[in-house]
Parts: C-alpha cells; sequence; structure tokens
C-alpha cells in the first residue's frame, strides 16, 4: 500500500512541476522591463522651425508665381507629413506595474482552463477508482472467495481485477492472485485475460488441480479443437491425482458430449452420477442427458452402416497427344455416378504433374456431404487437362474417360487414358 501512495505523490508532484513551468512561460513575458524612450525635446523645436520657414518660402514661391497652386498644396501636403515621422515622442510609458496584474490575471486563467479541461477530460475519476479497488482488495477477496456478504456487482469485479493487477505488479507473482485473477476475468467474459493468467498460475503450481479445472473451463469456452484437446490432457491429469473430482468428470463429460462421442460421455456422465445424491439439483439434468445419449446411441444403431470405400486411379496419356500437353495446365482427376447426380463424388487437382502417376479418390474429397462414393455402387472416373484451372470443360482440353467400375470396400483400382481432345463444349 505505501509502494501506491509514493507513486501517487510522485504523479502529483510531476504535475506540479509541470504547472510551475507553465507559469511562467505566462508570467515572464509581462514581467521583462520595457525599454524606455529618451526624449529629444530641443530636436523636436528645431524640426518645427524648420517646417515653419520651408512653409513660408513656398507661400513667397506662390507668391511669386514660380510654382503653381497644385504644386504649393502638394508641397504643404509632404511638409507636415515628413514632420510628422521626424518628431520624437513626447512622452514614455511605463507599464510595469500593469504588467503584474497581466500576469496575475494570465495565471489565473490558465488555472482555470487547465481544471476545467482536466475535470471533463482528465483520468481523475479512473484514479480514484484505482485507489479505491487497491484499499478495498481485502474486503472484495472475501466475499469473492469466502462467499461472505453480497456477491460482487459487474463493477465492483471490474475493480477487484484491477486490484488484483495491481498488487501483482507492485507484490510480484502470486498463484493464488494470478487464479484469482482468471476466475474474475471468466466472470467479466474476458477469456484472454483469464487464460493468460491461468498460464501465469499454471507455471507457478502445474499440479494446482484448481487452477487445472479452471483453465480448463475458460479453453473450453474458446471451443477450438487444439484448446479443447488441451482441457482434456489437463483434465486427465487431475483425474490422475484426483479420480473423484466431480468439476473434471462433469468437463470431460461435455467435450466428450461436444465431440458427439457418445458412448465416452454417458460413461462420464453415469460417473458423475453416481458421485450424486438424488437431493442434489444436478441429479435430474444429468440423468436427462444420459437418457439423451441412450436415445442417440439407439439411432446410431438403427442407421446402416456406408460402405468405406476409395479409388487407386493410375492415369496415363495416348503417345499421339503427349507433346500436346499445354503449359501451365491443372489436372482434374474425378469420379461420377454411373446412374445418377452431375455432380461429381470425388475430385482431385494437381497443378504439378507428370503421367502417369496415380491419384486417390475418396470420401474425404468430396463437393457435398451427401454425395460420396459410399453411397454409390457404380461410378466412373475422368481425368482432364484443364487449359484455364477450371474444372468446366473447354475446346481443346485433354480428356479421358474410364469404363464404368462396380466399386467394393476398400480400394478400387482403374486406368484411365487421356486420349482425346474436346471440341464443341459450348464454351
Amino acid at each position: 500500500m505505501s509502494e501506491f501512495s509514493t507513486d501517487l505523490t510522485q504523479m502529483w508532484f510531476l504535475f506540479l512541476l509541470l504547472g510551475v513551468f507553465a507559469g511562467l512561460f505566462v508570467v515572464f513575458p509581462f514581467i521583462k522591463k520595457e525599454r524606455r524612450i529618451t526624449v529629444d525635446h530641443d530636436a523636436n523645436a528645431e524640426r518645427i522651425d524648420i517646417f515653419h520657414q520651408r512653409l513660408e518660402e513656398l507661400k513667397e514661391e506662390l507668391a511669386n508665381q514660380r510654382i503653381e497652386k497644385d504644386s504649393y498644396n502638394e508641397s504643404v501636403v509632404e511638409l507636415k507629413r515628413r514632420l510628422l515621422n521626424e518628431l520624437s515622442p513626447e512622452q514614455s510609458l511605463t507599464s510595469r506595474g500593469d504588467n503584474r496584474v497581466l500576469a496575475l490575471t494570465g495565471i489565473a486563467f490558465m488555472v482555470l482552463v487547465t481544471g476545467v479541461f482536466y475535470y471533463y477530460t482528465g483520468s481523475h475519476r479512473q484514479i480514484a477508482s484505482w485507489h479505491e479497488a487497491v484499499e478495498k482488495l481485502p474486503e472484495y477477496g472475501e466475499r469473492a472467495v469466502m462467499q461472505s456478504g453480497e456477491p460482487l456487482n459487474a463493477n465492483e469485479l471490474q475493480a477487484f481485477a484491477l486490484g488484483l493487477r495491481t498488487k501483482l505488479a507492485t507484490a510480484g507473482d502470486d498463484a493464488v492472485a494470478w487464479m484469482l485473477l482468471g476466475r474474475v476475468a471468466m466472470s467479466l467474459n474476458d477469456f484472454e485475460m483469464a487464460m493468460q493468467a491461468f498460464d501465469k498460475a499454471l507455471v507457478m503450481q502445474p499440479n494446482n488441480n484448481n487452477v487445472l479445472v479452471n483453465y480448463s473451463q475458460a479453453l473450453l469456452i474458446e471451443g477450438s479443437e487444439p484448446s479443447m484437446n488441451r482441457a482434456a490432457r489437463m483434465l486427465s491429469k487431475v483425474l490422475k491425482n484426483d479420480p473423484t473430482n466431480i468439476d473434471a468428470i462433469s468437463l470431460l463429460a461435455l467435450i466428450a458430449y461436444e465431440r458427439q462421442d457418445w458412448k465416452e460421455s454417458k460413461a462420464a456422465f453415469e460417473v458423475l452420477l453416481s458421485q450424486l445424491t438424488k437431493d442434489d439439483p444436478r441429479y435430474e439434468m444429468i440423468a436427462g442427458r444420459i437418457a439423451e445419449i441412450e436415445q442417440k446411441l439407439g439411432q446410431q444403431k438403427d442407421e446402416p452402416v456406408a460402405v468405406k470405400t476409395g479409388i487407386v486411379a493410375t492415369v496415363t496419356i495416348s503417345a499421339e497427344l503427349r507433346n500436346n500437353i499445354p503449359k501451365d495446365s491443372t489436372l482434374f482427376v474425378f469420379a461420377k455416378a454411373a446412374e445418377g447426380p452431375a455432380m461429381p463424388l470425388a475430385v482431385a487437382k494437381i497443378t504439378n504433374f507428370n503421367l502417369p502417376m496415380t491419384v486417390n479418390l475418396d470420401d474425404s474429397m468430396a463437393m457435398m456431404p451427401e454425395l460420396t462414393l459410399s453411397k454409390f455402387s457404380q461410378v466412373t472416373v475422368t481425368a482432364r487437362i484443364s487449359n484455364d484451372g477450371s474444372v468446366m470443360p473447354s475446346d481443346g482440353e485433354l480428356e479421358g474417360v474410364s469404363s464404368v467400375i462396380e466399386l467394393q470396400q476398400g480400394e478400387n483400382q482403374l486406368n484411365v487414358e487421356i486420349s482425346r481432345v474436346l471440341t464443341n463444349t459450348g464454351k
């Protein structure tokens, strides 16, 4: 707590120092002494005498008609302008007393504007909240962990997380604090922060069952396949140390359920159900889930097992067309039902090929899940060298089609020879 107060003191000292520098920039221009201007009264009198003398001369020249009236008027104006430019000021004002007032006014204005700007845009509220979060960290921890008093609301959870991060930043790593931060982050739906916190806790206590279970929950919510695999490994580690850990069993059951591994899921839920009493509120829910899984297992027994088939096609090209293979062409090899949809059942696309070659086709290469090799008994295989990288036929492309074959379970061997040039394809 003392380190936190020291940080705040340093921050306010920096604010004060910046304020002093800003004040100097405002005050300094006003406290400089102004230069006094000296006045030479004799020089001004002499210039006025010269003006009157020259004016009399002009009048005399006008009277003797040596100059025109317009020239006279212009010369008089010019004389007056020159006299005004040459005269020195009659007095010099010193405004030092006034500058002090301006300086004080500038400082007051600067403080006022700064205060208003900081009030509306500054972080004083966040700083106050930060200070309060650190002060109330023990209270929040007691309410969250010991479940004493009112549960923490969303704002208090945010403050609890802030206090924990401050504690970890000032006091160093603490496995319990990292685990608490991860659980709070999960409550705030910040799963990225939760996993980072659990990672820290797990490095310090790799065999802590609570950390492993909580981390597994965060990974399951994230939901990717690598995360689920990692969660399963963590939960297996927990059950190795504590075979009756209900939380680990229930999470493993959920993983199996998400993967539609009904047998594994059913076994895990049954183990979980055996750990609960009938008056436990979770008992009925788990029993219902087991009944649902049993129904799914019954449906699987009633479904016919699809024959898993594959084709190994050896693709060759006739001697007449070997030299006609275009540069940068693409080889497509695909199987179609002999009688059925026009959509290929399996397609292989090969951009770098050298004939003859062997190509494998199976259910994983289907363009639509419901149209696979295993669901048809008779197929043909086509090999086509495409000029434009498209599976659709074009004039000038090279093609070969196998005879109709009867698919058997396992691998089906056949040969396809590319022996013709396509024409009249409509393209």
